[in-house]
C-alpha cells in the first residue's frame, strides 16, 4: 500500500485526512494521524490535511476483528418451535430450518447482524457457512454477495463447513469442495458433530492441502474430558505441514483437564502453531445445563497459551439464534465478559483488548499486526477511553470508524441535560415551567470531513 496518488502533495505534509488529538498508545501524549488512500502515513503533531477529524484526546485503534461468526444462522430466534437451550436441540432446530432458507433470507438476515458489527467497531470478520446437502450452496452465495456489497465498511471471509456432519455425505462433500473451487479462503468443520470425528479431520485436511486453504475447526464442544480431538488435530497439522494455518474453536473441554494434561496439550499446540477462538457467550450459555449446582463455565483460560506464544482471540459466535439467543455484535462487550469469566484485571484487561484487536488479526492472518504505524491500512476506530484495558473495564462503545480512510459510522454521546434553575430545584422534583431539557452542549469533537 502507498500514500501517493497521482496528484501526491505529500511532500508539502497534506494529507487526505488527518486525525487530530488522537491517542494511540496508552499513556503517551495524543498526536496527530495523516491519513492519505486509505493508509496510515504518519504519525506526528501538528499534521495538516485536507479535512480533519477531532478525536479529542480519545484512543484510536485499528478496528475490532471478529474470529468466528455465523452470519448465515444469525437472528432465527423467532422461528424455532422447540427450543430448550441444549447444543444438541440447537443443532437439530437450526438444521429443521435450514430447509426452508433462500438466499434473500440468509443475505437479510446477515446484513442486519453485519450492521450491528460494523456500528460497534468491527472491520474485519472471518464468518463460519454451512455448506451441505440440505442448503446446498444457497448460504455461501449469499454471504458472498453481502461480502461484496459491504465491502466499503467491512472485510468479510468466508469459511465454508458443515455442522451436522460430512462422511457420511457424498454430496456434502462435493458442495464443499464446489465452494473450495469457487474461491472460499479457509475450510472449517465440526468434528465432534460427525458419525465419525477422524473420519472428518482427515478429509478436512486432504481437502484442505488440495485447495490451499487455512482450516478452522468447531472443536471439543463438551463439559467432560472424554473424546477430545486436539491432540489428533495437532498430530495432523504437523504430518500435512500446516503449521500456523489451523484454528480451533471452542474447546471448552480443554478449561476441564488437570494442570499437567493442560500443559501436554499446550505443548503439542505449541509445535502445531495451532490458533484458539473462544466464544464466550455461547460457551457459558450451553455448557452446564444438566448440572444443579457447581455448574461448569466450560470458557477456556487462555493466559497460559498467549504466554506460550500461542495465537488467541476471543470472538461472538452466534446472533439471536439457538446457540445463543441474544448478541449486539459488540465484540467489546464479549471481551469484557471474557475479562470477568477469566478473572482478569490490570494488565490482564490490556491482553483481553488485544483478543478482540492486534491477537484476533493474527489468528486469521498469522502475518497481520493491526497495529497502528505507519503504512498499515486506515481501517480505525475511536474509542471514549485512554486505553484499551479501561475500554473493556467500561465496554466503551466506538465514537466513529474508518474504512480505508473514510468515515463509516458516527455515534453521538449523551449529552446530561441541566435545566436552567438547577440550583433551586428541589431534590426529587419536577419543576413544570422548566422541564429539564436544554440545548445543551457536547464534547464529542467536530466532524469537519
Amino acid at each position: 500500500m502507498s500514500c501517493h496518488d497521482d496528484h501526491d502533495t505529500i511532500d508539502n505534509t497534506v494529507y487526505d485526512l488527518v486525525i487530530k488529538s488522537a491517542r494511540v498508545v496508552t499513556g503517551e501524549t495524543p498526536i496527530d494521524i495523516g491519513i492519505s488512500r486509505g493508509v496510515v502515513c504518519r504519525l506526528a503533531p501538528d499534521l495538516a490535511g485536507r479535512a480533519a477529524l477531532d478525536a479529542g484526546g480519545n484512543l484510536v485503534t485499528p478496528g475490532f476483528v471478529d474470529t468466528h461468526l455465523h452470519l448465515d444462522k444469525s437472528r432465527l430466534m423467532p422461528r424455532y418451535r422447540h427450543f430448550d437451550g441444549t447444543l444438541a436441540s440447537a443443532i437439530t432446530e437450526t438444521a429443521e430450518l435450514k430447509k426452508g432458507f433462500t438466499e434473500d433470507d440468509v443475505y437479510q438476515r446477515a446484513e442486519q447482524t453485519l450492521r450491528d458489527c460494523v456500528t460497534h467497531g468491527t472491520t474485519r470478520i472471518r464468518t463460519q457457512v454451512e455448506v451441505d446437502d440440505v442448503v446446498s450452496l444457497k448460504s455461501f452465495h449469499a454471504i458472498n454477495a453481502l461480502a461484496d456489497d459491504w465491502r466499503d465498511y467491512v472485510d468479510v471471509e468466508v469459511c465454508v463447513f458443515a455442522q451436522e456432519g460430512l462422511t457420511q455425505s457424498e454430496e456434502t462433500k462435493a458442495l464443499l469442495d464446489a465452494a473450495l473451487a469457487q474461491g472460499a479462503p479457509v475450510l472449517g468443520g465440526a468434528p465432534y458433530a460427525d458419525v465419525d470425528p477422524l473420519g472428518q479431520l482427515d478429509w478436512i485436511f486432504e481437502r484442505a492441502q488440495h485447495f490451499e486453504v487455512p482450516i478452522d475447526l468447531h472443536l471439543d464442544l463438551a463439559e467432560t474430558t472424554g473424546g477430545m480431538l486436539i491432540e489428533e488435530v495437532c498430530r495432523r497439522t504437523i504430518q500435512h505441514g500446516m503449521q500456523g494455518r489451523v484454528t480451533v474453536g471452542h474447546v471448552t473441554q480443554l478449561s476441564f483437564v488437570t494442570p499437567e494434561r493442560f500443559a501436554e496439550l499446550t505443548a503439542l499446540a505449541v509445535d502445531a502453531d495451532l490458533a484458539f477462538t473462544v466464544l464466550p457467550a455461547t460457551d457459558l450459555f450451553l455448557m452446564g445445563r444438566a448440572t444443579s449446582h457447581s455448574k461448569p463455565r466450560g470458557v477456556l483460560d487462555m493466559k497460559s497459551l498467549i504466554g506460550n506464544g500461542l495465537r488467541c482471540s476471543v470472538a461472538t459466535n452466534n446472533v439471536l439464534n439457538a446457540f445463543t439467543p441474544y448478541g449486539d455484535g459488540s465484540l467489546i462487550r464479549m471481551a469484557n465478559l471474557y475479562a470477568n469469566i477469566t478473572h482478569l484485571s490490570g494488565e490482564g484487561l490490556e491482553q483481553a483488548f488485544s483478543l478482540v484487536t492486534d491477537g484476533a488479526a493474527r489468528v486469521v492472518d498469522p502475518g497481520s499486526a493491526a497495529s497502528l504505524v505507519e503504512g498499515a491500512p486506515a481501517d480505525l476506530i475511536c474509542l471514549p477511553t485512554d486505553s484499551g484495558a479501561n475500554a473493556v473495564a467500561t465496554i466503551s462503545e466506538p465514537l466513529w470508524g474508518l474504512k480505508h480512510g473514510r468515515l463509516t459510522f458516527t455515534r453521538l454521546r449523551p449529552v446530561l441535560q441541566t435545566p436552567p434553575n438547577f440550583d433551586t430545584v428541589k431534590r426529587g422534583t419536577v419543576d413544570t415551567q422548566h422541564p429539564p431539557f436544554s440545548s445543551g452542549r457536547s464534547d464529542a469533537g467536530v466532524l469537519e470531513l
